[in-house]
């Protein structure tokens, strides 16, 4: 790749911006910055906004599917960020333990009984309002 032909004036500057036209969207340039504030104004730390802002698209979801695939330790989900966010309404339980139905069919094609069923959560409209408005705090 060519170097870029810098203009003999701008030699001595500490730095210089692209042209807008060569860059495409640039939100995340300022998110240290957006986060450090929205986290404080909304009282959230910055590992519950990453994780509302993980499940956004998700209709609902299991600790289990969560560990795996976000990448934290199953115990530390549960206990730092799962219990406490539902305290202060940004999950919910949208399946609890006892929902799966006694039906024989169902128990015949499932592996999860009415016993071991792992509780399905959601983030609540409160989350998703959250996660939007951090989204508009990076665009303006």
């Amino acid at each position: 790749m060519p170097k870029s032909t810098v203009k003999k004036s701008r030699l001595f500057r500490d730095f210089s911006m692209l042209d807008p036209k060569r860059l495409g969207k640039n939100y995340l340039k300022n998110i240290h910055n957006v986060r450090l504030d929205f986290c404080e104004d909304n009282e959230l730390s910055w590992g519950w906004l990453e994780l509302l802002i993980w499940l956004y698209d998700t209709e609902f979801f299991t600790i289990d599917y969560v560990s795996e695939n976000y990448g934290i330790n199953k115990k530390n989900l549960s206990d730092r960020m799962i219990y406490p966010m539902v305290q202060r309404g940004y999950l919910y339980k949208h399946f609890d333990r006892l929902t799966p139905s006694d039906t024989a069919e169902e128990h015949i094609f499932r592996d999860e009984t009415k016993y071991n069923y792992r509780v399905r959560y959601a983030i609540t409209q409160k989350a998703r309002m959250t996660v939007q408005r951090f989204y508009n705090s990076l665009e303006s």
